[in-house]
């Protein structure tokens, strides 16, 4: 059976992110938070590669300070 989609808010996903980085251990955040750790990487990784602009919303794309500041110009 599949696990129904869920979609968490930007404050969760930031949290969570810190928190997995404070505690050191990916597993035991997922636990706590019962989220899959796939998900928790994937966050990780977007908060490392965007920084602030990562978390943007369904439907809006992932983009660095610099492309944010491409597609304003263009």
């Amino acid at each position: 059976m599949r696990r129904k989609a869920k979609h968490y808010k930007l404050e969760f996903k930031q949290k969570a992110v810190e928190l997995s980085y404070a505690k050191g251990s990916v597993k035991q955040v997922c636990e706590d938070l019962d989220i899959l750790p796939a998900v928790l990487y994937r966050w990780r990784k977007e908060q490392k590669n965007y920084g602030k602009n990562s978390f943007p919303g369904r439907g809006n794309p992932k983009m660095t300070d610099e492309q944010k500041e491409m597609a304003r110009l263009k």
